[in-house]
């Protein structure tokens, strides 16, 4: 194996390869940051393969990409001078190459998930690589955490490699308790780079077709584009056939929806005199080496799934690249020799774009993750090391999601089917459908569209969003409608798996019995997305959000949808895909998903109790009657919780019942002891102090007899209400004899409002609750207009009046102005009696 290297051409990588080999030697755990076009992928697996400490044990290398994982497989066995298979092999989903006598597989992340499974300990594999890991799989987030952890607790000779060209290696080698970090140059020739001078609006593609074409007119080599989906690729394949390129330029498609044939073509050197177009996802972004390539044109976009725990959806979103794809796209065109780069987006744009692109664990659907942790043995994320740890609230609505489907106990422990869904490999709600339809004799048709529902749309252009449509191209039977070929290959040989899978103990595969219950199966993968129509013509998911179908088609008159997959953007979804549901089967086949409820509830509109029985599905009301005699006790906690919803207005508050609250609410500031009479507190305590005299009463006119002062004064001990009198009276007996009422309704400053001459005499200001608050007075005039106000009578005695009354006096020349307001007679008359 040395010799072999020895004898190959050099590459960058092979400069690290002794510090690599050294530090595998004397520790488990490294980092490896190589540049693209370095060697890393296809050199280190064969490095490593005579080490000592491997002792005869396998080499597993995880690739992020299936096209990648092959052609790096192919590349080793060839270097070795072998069949892919022999020494060397790979596992991807729905393709396997591998033998007795392999040393080195090459998987995707999934599968490995699935090793680590079957076999926690790994005891066959000495070493576990991690290649591209900057991409932030979840699956690749997830396979290190379990490593790391079967590392730690089972096989401390386990030794773990993380490579990637573009990484924070500190955080990754901290995580790796240490792990020494190699770097390697790339073997990047010189890349020119043009950027636009305004920013691109609208649709990008013939932006885009005009750049190829004007690159392919100007430079030489073959042209790789990277665009954000496949809409995109064929729209732009489109517009490059009509624009007049050279007879000997081939356009190819790659993308992860391609038959595997054609992904090789894609990637495979040009014949002599041949040029070539690849427009390509992100799946050529890294690992990957498309031969030929000296010009790259990046629309500076991709396309990422984002869940949302508000909606508990998960929706595609185009969305810029990070500067490090950037910079691995750019590299693309300098393997080989010097290029060129084409970026649709300015120099100010890209200095604002993100240095990486988000982990996938922080913006994906955790479900899967959530079931595979449980079959681990985790109750928690918590209990293994992560580089980012999953999103509290996202997984907490997996865990939800698993319960629904019985994959997951209420403690939280996986059930016999939630053992079963993570072995099939694919996301716990088909997996469920498929246990689901075990029952019902239903499998051929479960898994044909299992398959369907894993793979994008099979018919992107079609504004239908019949599920069943898509299942009639899948078998040729749609008339104008053609699927892609090899779409309809890898659905096929993906359904004949799974039915083997479930199958392999009956040893026959299941029979199509039609279409009929397609909408059935759906529905048990979905039940949160089960939709009723409304008479307006939108839909009710049972999950509580709205929905509407893109436009009117046959599905539109449907009482009930079945609903695949929506978009969770806005208030209300739009349907993408989905089929008609026939409501009596899935009761029939899933009677636990209808819930019978009986509420006893506040009606707003009607300020009354309404007591109801209803049959529903979700937040799906399907029927709806009276509740014959519904308790008292419910009737009374149901006028509590209108109240708490309402507020206190639903209750008769006299000028007499606010005063007193007004009362207790100011000695509540200044004594700790007194009840909080808050409404704020009153609402948040409505069990305590209300519910007990709700008994016999249904509506807000029986609220209305309620007496709120006999309840507030219940709040209150004997001497508490002795108190309240002596320190917050409702009134204040003025020198001239006359009662007047205090104003509580500011607790801050409670006043009274009073003629000037009935103070005379009065020295200083009144104090109230034990005199800590000074009494606010409104000093009125004869015809009992404010004059003045104030906290501080003495100074207005001293200060103010003699002012005050040279005013009035002209005005008010029959009243008694005295000169000395401390030694004056006050009175409530014109002048004082004699």
């Amino acid at each position: 194996m040395r010799g072999i290297l020895l004898h190959m051409k050099q590459l960058p990588i092979d400069a690290v390869l002794p510090e690599l080999l050294e530090a595998m030697r004397n520790g488990t755990n490294a980092v490896l940051v190589a540049e693209p076009g370095a060697g890393k992928t296809t050199r280190v697996p064969l490095a490593l393969l005579q080490e000592p400490w491997l002792d005869g044990r396998k080499i597993i290398m995880l690739e992020p990409r299936r096209l990648a994982a092959r052609a790096a497989a192919k590349f080793m066995a060839s270097t070795l001078g072998e069949q892919v298979g022999e020494t060397v092999g790979y596992r991807v989903r729905l393709d396997t190459k591998v033998s007795a006598k392999t040393r080195i597989e090459v998987v995707t992340e999934g599968v490995l998930t699935r090793m680590l499974q079957a076999d926690q300990a790994l005891e066959e594999v000495g070493a576990v690589l991690f290649d591209e890991f900057h991409e932030r799989h979840l699956h690749g987030d997830l396979g290190l955490a379990l490593t790391i952890q079967s590392q730690s607790l089972l096989r401390d000779d386990l030794r773990l490699l993380v490579m990637s060209a573009t990484l924070a290696a500190e955080s990754v080698s901290e995580l790796l308790g240490g792990a020494p970090v190699i770097r390697s140059s790339g073997r990047v020739f010189p890349v020119e780079t043009f950027y636009r001078n305004t920013r691109l609006e609208g649709r990008i593609e013939p932006e885009v077709a005009s750049t190829i074409v004007q690159a392919v007119r100007t430079h030489e080599g073959d042209v790789l584009v990277f665009l954000p989906g496949v809409g995109e690729i064929r729209r732009t394949a489109g517009l490059l056939a009509q624009s007049g390129l050279p007879s000997n330029v081939r356009i190819a498609e790659l993308h992860g929806s391609l038959p595997l044939e054609a992904q090789d073509a894609a990637v495979a050197p040009c014949q002599a005199g041949e040029r070539k177009i690849v427009l390509a996802t992100s799946i050529a972004e890294s690992s990957l080496t498309v031969e030929g390539i000296r010009i790259v044109v990046d629309s500076g976009l991709m396309r990422v799934p984002k869940f949302s725990p508000r909606t508990g959806m998960t929706r595609l979103e185009t969305t810029p690249v990070s500067q490090a794809s950037a910079d691995q796209r750019r590299g693309r065109a300098g393997r080989l020799a010097p290029g060129v780069c084409y970026r649709l987006w300015t120099e100010q744009e890209h200095a604002y774009l993100p240095q990486h692109n988000a982990p996938e664990l922080l913006e994906a659907d955790l479900a899967p993750l959530a079931l595979e942790l449980s079959v681990w043995g985790a109750a928690d994320p918590g209990e293994l090391m992560w580089l980012d740890a999953p999103p509290q609230a996202a997984y907490q609505q997996a865990n939800e999601l698993l319960k629904q489907l019985h994959a997951l106990d209420e403690e939280g422990r996986p059930t016999g089917w939630g053992a079963r869904i993570a072995k099939l490999g694919l996301h716990p709600r088909l997996g469920f459908m498929l246990l689901k339809a075990e029952e019902l004799n239903l499998t051929a048709e479960a898994c044909e569209l299992a398959a369907l529902l894993s793979e994008r749309d099979l018919l992107p252009q079609e504004r239908n969003v019949d599920v069943q449509l898509r299942l009639e191209a899948l078998h040729g039977a749609s008339g104008r409608l053609e699927a892609d070929r090899g779409a309809v290959m890898r659905i096929k040989a993906q359904a004949k798996q799974w039915g083997l899978m479930l199958m392999e103990n009956r040893g026959q595969q299941p029979e199509w019995k039609g279409a009929a219950h397609i909408g059935l199966l759906v529905a048990l993968a979905y039940p949160d997305r089960i939709a009723q129509r409304r008479s307006d013509g939108r839909y009710l998911l049972a999950n509580g959000r709205g929905a509407v179908l893109p436009e009117l088609q046959p599905l539109s008159r449907s009482a009930f949808l079945a609903v695949a997959e929506i978009d969770g953007a806005g208030s209300e979804s739009r349907i993408r895909l989905a089929a008609e549901l026939d409501l009596d089967r899935l009761e029939h086949a899933a009677r636990e998903q209808f819930q019978i409820e009986e509420a006893v509830e506040w009606d707003i509109e009607a300020h009354a109790v309404r007591a109801r029985r209803r049959l529903r599905l979700g937040a799906i009301v399907l029927k709806e009657t009276p509740l014959q005699q519904p308790s008292p006790e419910r009737i009374a906690e149901a006028l509590a919780d209108g109240i708490v919803r309402e507020g206190l207005g639903l209750l008769s508050m006299s000028k007499a019942a606010k005063q007193l609250q007004a009362r207790m609410q100011l000695m509540a500031r200044h004594n700790s002891g007194w009840p909080d009479v808050s409404e704020e507190a009153l609402l948040a305590s409505v069990q305590d102090w209300l519910l007990p005299h709700l008994y016999g009463m249904k509506n807000r006119s029986d609220l209305q007899r309620l007496n709120m002062v006999q309840l507030f004064e219940s709040l209150l001990s004997w001497g508490q209400r002795q108190e309240l009198d002596e320190q917050v009276p409702t009134h204040m007996k003025v020198p001239s004899g006359s009662r007047i009422p205090i104003d509580y309704s500011d607790p801050e400053a409670p006043f009274i409002a009073v003629r000037l001459q009935e103070l005379f005499g009065l020295q200083e200001t009144p104090r109230l609750a034990g005199g800590r608050l000074p009494l606010t007075i409104h000093l009125l005039s004869p015809s009992q207009r404010p004059v003045q106000v104030t906290r501080d009578l003495r100074s207005f005695w001293n200060d103010a009046y003699f002012e005050v009354k040279k005013d009035l006096k002209g005005r008010y020349p029959k009243h008694y102005w005295p000169e000395d307001p401390y030694a004056a007679q006050p009175t409530n008359r014109v002048k004082p009696r004699t």
